[in-house]
């Protein structure tokens, strides 16, 4: 076999320690960190890594909030050729040890705020524990960065080779671990930095977690261009409303429930924007309305970041002279999520993959380098979504004349709360088996704040009533708290078609 000899992610930070060795490439609240230290900081931990046996392929497990050692920990396992494995912090104790299972994961990296969950763990394969914090883990984290050697270690990894493995749920009993190739998220980064239109001087903030495809993939394109990225360990609106107005910031991505937040805060109504140039949004619908007030308030560019992240990357985009074309008088487009990103083949299919003329809705079908190689161990999974080369994520969406797209639902039942995905099969499988119900069908219906928030309907047992606080609380217990249902529908029975099905487009429409 030949030596590799394509671009690896693990190279980028290297090229601008050496190009940019000063320049800001984290920033907190309190600290920065210059190129030049990230790499360093970088080679020390992958060096402890390998010491404690990390080798490549090896599965390294990340369940903590956002932090710039957060980031040096994928880059470290990008040299590697470890595979990291972003954990949603909000997972319950039974999702967290279910997903390291599942991941096969070697090493966990962690917040002390869980370390009474890490504890709790009984993972076989699950070596070393390592806290970012302190020494509740088996090890510490800035030990193992002081004990490394500043070595570059430079294992060879094809473009085909998994770098990472993103989980999209995790209630199941067959959780769906996304593989990406380095291919994939290399592509990933390369969207950002292009259809964000960011620069080598962009000091940008991304509000998507770090567990998020969105989160990993804004910072690691701040590593691969050259740009300071600002990193908090969570969202908190009067924090990033600050450093909107007075901090510097000239570029960041937001939820659209976040936007509708920022816009209540003191910093915001009264604040200076004149030097932010762009924001980003996505994740999750946004109305019209709340998008007029944001471009009436911040006065920069907007675009419209639409795609399947976790599975298939960046497929749509509204540009920012699209938004202006809207304030314009071609007001139908704050609707609209653009047309397709770069390097993008995108068709609306029927059921049976044939194109749809314009007009009439289909299925958003795409082909790019920013597919994922399928799901961990789910062969059937994958076949469902990847036909003949093509991604099927669902999402329905029709096209005018001039080739603009305008989502129309999603033929699966996911829901996407504030920017999380949410699979109702989740929540009707712990409701389920609450005393007294004896059917459960979850929905997502519309929220102005949230986008869409949880509900569920249920069927109980003759006699059998609803304390919809103690379902809560015991749905806490067991799922990952944007999961736990926001209403509840107490019903007689469901609608149903002739086979017996639920029909759930019934059930929202109540």
């Amino acid at each position: 076999m030949g030596v590799q000899v394509n671009s690896r992610i693990s190279d980028w930070i290297r090229i601008n320690a050496s190009t940019v060795p000063d320049r800001a490439c984290f920033v907190t609240d309190t600290d920065n960190y210059s190129f030049r230290e990230v790499n360093s900081r970088v080679n020390r931990l992958a060096w402890e890594l390998r010491r404690m046996g990390v080798a490549k392929g090896d599965r390294v497990a990340l369940f903590a909030t956002d932090s710039p050692q957060y980031v040096e920990t994928l880059l470290a396992c990008m040299k590697l050729g470890a595979v990291y494995v972003p954990l949603n912090f909000r997972l319950a104790q039974p999702e967290l040890q279910m997903l390291l299972a599942t991941a096969e994961a070697k090493v966990l990296f962690f917040s002390d705020r869980y370390t009474a969950m890490v504890r709790a763990l009984d993972v076989p394969c699950l070596k070393v524990t390592v806290s970012y914090d302190s020494k509740s883990g088996d090890e510490s984290y800035e030990a193992l960065v002081e004990a490394g050697e500043d070595v570059e270690i430079d294992v060879p990894v094809g473009d085909d080779e998994l770098v990472c493995l993103a989980f999209t749920s995790g209630t199941t009993a067959l959780p769906k671990g996304v593989m990406h190739s380095q291919r994939m998220a290399k592509h990933m980064v390369m969207q950002c930095i292009v259809e964000r239109r960011m620069t080598n001087i962009s000091f940008h903030y991304s509000a998507a977690p770090l567990f998020h495809v969105g989160g990993m993939l804004y910072t690691l394109s701040g590593v691969a261009r050259g740009h300071t990225s600002l990193v908090l360990p969570a969202f908190d609106p009067a924090t990033v409303a600050h450093w909107m107005a007075h901090r510097g910031l000239d570029g960041v991505f937001l939820v659209p429930t976040m936007i509708d937040t920022l816009l209540h805060e003191p910093a915001v109504i009264e604040g200076d924007f004149s030097k932010l140039g762009s924001i980003g949004y996505g994740a999750a619908p946004m109305s019209p309305a709340l998008l007029r007030r944001a471009m009436d308030r911040f006065h920069c560019d907007f675009m419209n970041m639409f795609g399947a992240g976790t599975e298939a990357g960046l497929q749509t985009v509204l540009t920012p002279e699209d938004h202006r074309r809207a304030l314009a008088g071609q007001e139908h487009l704050l609707g609209s999520i653009g047309k397709a990103g770069m390097g993008v083949v995108l068709r609306l299919c029927d059921d049976d993959l044939n194109d749809v003329p314009d007009g009439e809705v289909g299925e958003i079908v795409t082909r790019s380098d920013a597919v994922m190689s399928g799901y961990l161990g789910q062969p059937e999974e994958t076949a469902k979504v990847i036909v003949d080369g093509w991604f099927r994520g669902g999402d329905m969406a029709w096209r005018d004349d001039d080739g603009y797209l305008y989502l129309s639902g999603r033929k699966k039942d996911m829901i996407i709360r504030g920017g999380e995905n949410i699979y109702p099969i989740e929540i009707e499988d712990v409701l389920g088996r609450y005393p007294g119900v004896r059917e459960v069908a979850v929905v997502g219906v519309p929220d102005e704040h949230w986008g869409e928030v949880v509900r569920a309907h249920v069927i109980l047992e003759a006699g059998a009533r609803l304390d919809e606080e103690q379902v809560r609380a015991y749905c806490r217990e067991r799922l990952a708290g944007y999961k736990v249902p926001a209403v509840f529908s107490v019903d007689a029975e469901f609608p149903r078609n002739a086979s017996g099905k639920v029909l759930k487009r019934e059930l929202r429409a109540v």
